[in-house]
């Protein structure tokens, strides 16, 4: 790091999930426009282990955003998912919660239906029974939705108010602490004093 730098860099040493031998962590703050305070983490090991991610530090007021997708157009807008949001598709009976594996993204609507073509095409290939059909399906659907075939809704909510869909078609309102309450929000949280 130069001197120059405003970022601020912290090592850790922890014990390599694959191998057991010593990983490097790397810990350095930015500021980035829209998410603001962020951590840049990444971990590595000699025998090959790499990790890295991205964690908000700011927290807003809890959001609710939905988007009605029904043209071609309507699949560009722009969606920013922290790792604290959920996305749903109520159509598609998809639901997209953090976990202890939660990366952040954006991306747009188009790049939302990849991740879960994604994983539907590996349902079907780690399958190849009768339980595979509704994943066909919805690969199927998915396309409609490309083609502005077949209209859905998008919805992301998040407790920590990082996450977003930047349109002006997109409405959004804040939640209420009880729904925020319901949430899932990853596995680390990092609380101000």
């Amino acid at each position: 790091m130069n001197s120059e730098s405003s970022h601020i860099l912290t090592v850790t040493k922890s014990i390599c999930p694959l191998c057991g031998k010593e990983a490097v962590t790397n810990w350095v703050q930015d500021n980035i426009p829209f998410f603001g305070e962020v951590m840049h983490i990444t971990s590595m090991c000699e025998c090959g282990f790499r990790y890295s991610d991205t964690l908000i530090m700011a927290q807003h007021k809890p959001v609710h955003y939905e988007m009605a997708i029904r043209t071609q157009d309507d699949i560009d807008a722009r969606v920013v998912r922290s790792t604290s949001g959920t996305i749903r598709i109520p159509e598609l009976g998809v639901d997209m919660e953090p976990g202890p594996a939660s990366e952040s993204f954006i991306s747009n609507i188009e790049g939302v239906l990849d991740r879960v073509a994604n994983i539907l095409e590996m349902v079907v290939r780690w399958n190849e029974d009768d339980k595979t059909q509704r994943a066909k399906e919805l690969l199927l659907t998915i396309e409609k939705i490309k083609a502005g075939e077949f209209g859905i809704t998008v919805i992301i909510e998040d407790p920590l108010g990082n996450s977003a869909i930047i349109s002006e078609k997109a409405t959004h309102r804040e939640l209420t602490q009880e729904e925020a309450n319901c949430l899932k929000t990853g596995m680390i949280i990092f609380e101000k004093e």
